[in-house]
């Protein structure tokens, strides 16, 4: 009975297990494989062991460009992220009228396809006729060239990318809406200020929200292709401009594999992009023992 009750479940499941094979299993087996490799996308190839990324690492500019333009992007955008989406978070879980309304407006521009944010900020950010240099010129302030200045270039998608906090702030609004009432009323009661209540109790109740938006914004970062792409592939210059500033690393990786025709080394660019997300990934979780608080269990993170 045991194992027929195990015929059909693996007979049920069959259809997920061929896809996870086809379409999970085999790319990443072949892409570790490809990175060994100078295979190129229209076929061909010969084995070349480590050269690939021992280029990527030591003959190779653009690579550690694209690299420090995707750190810089993270260390401002993760950190702006999840402040700006716990504060509205905060103000959002208060008591005031027509609260599901703000907290819908604020959820929509995470619902727009990328490709529709990026052409709306391309013109929002026009140095020219764009509303974010009017609205700067308005109050008497010199307007940047944003995308075509190299200095505000990647400011300019830090600004994008805070647009669709949506995510986050749901995450972070559960997470206070899960605080019980009368630890606030306590704190309350015994003279606490609401700037002081939410930075001794809801800041630390929601650590585990805080780590969780971490985590993933910190990987998203890393893998932020889609806005950059679009904002700059009309660009005369090429990807990247001005002076490839913008040119992040999932970009250079799609130009490495998709215009120059470099499966193989396309394919080392992307395992050298797993380790580093997975270091940092490890180092987060090892550090979190330290500063997540988990209600209710006393055991370490």
């Amino acid at each position: 009975m045991t194992r027929r009750h195990l015929i059909h479940g693996l007979l049920f499941i069959s259809p997920w297990i061929v896809g996870v094979c086809l379409f999970i299993a085999y790319p990443i087996g072949a892409s570790f494989y490809y990175s060994f490799t100078d295979t190129s996308m229209l076929g061909g190839g010969s084995w070349v062991g480590w050269q690939n990324y021992v280029t990527l690492l030591t003959a190779d500019p653009l690579f550690w460009k694209s690299l420090g333009n995707t750190m810089f992007f993270a260390a401002l955008s993760v950190p702006l992220t999840l402040l700006l989406s716990l504060s509205l978070a905060v103000l959002l879980s208060a008591r005031l009228r027509e609260v599901n309304l703000y907290r819908t407006i604020l959820y929509l521009p995470t619902l727009m396809p990328a490709v529709a944010v990026a052409l709306l900020w391309l013109w929002m950010l026009n140095p020219d006729n764009g509303f974010v240099n009017a609205a700067i010129g308005a109050l008497g302030l010199p307007t940047p060239g944003w995308l075509t200045d190299p200095s505000w270039a990647k400011p300019a998608l830090v600004l994008v990318s805070l647009w669709t906090i949506g995510s986050p702030l749901v995450i972070y609004l559960a997470g206070i809406k899960d605080i019980p009432e009368e630890v606030m009323e306590a704190a309350a009661l015994d003279g606490a200020s609401r700037w002081q209540r939410v930075r001794h109790i809801t800041v630390p109740l929601v650590t585990p929200m805080t780590f969780f938006n971490l985590i993933i914004g910190l990987i998203g970062a890393f893998q932020y292709f889609t806005i950059p792409f679009i904002m700059t592939v009309n660009s005369p210059t090429g990807l990247g401009s001005p002076l490839d500033s913008t040119l992040f690393y999932s970009v250079y990786l799609y130009s490495k594999a998709f215009r120059d025709v470099q499966a193989g080394y396309a394919s080392a660019m992307a395992w050298l992009l797993f380790l580093i997300i997975m270091g940092l990934t490890v180092a987060l979780f090892r550090s979190s023992a330290r500063w997540v608080y988990y209600a209710g269990h006393t055991e370490r993170a």
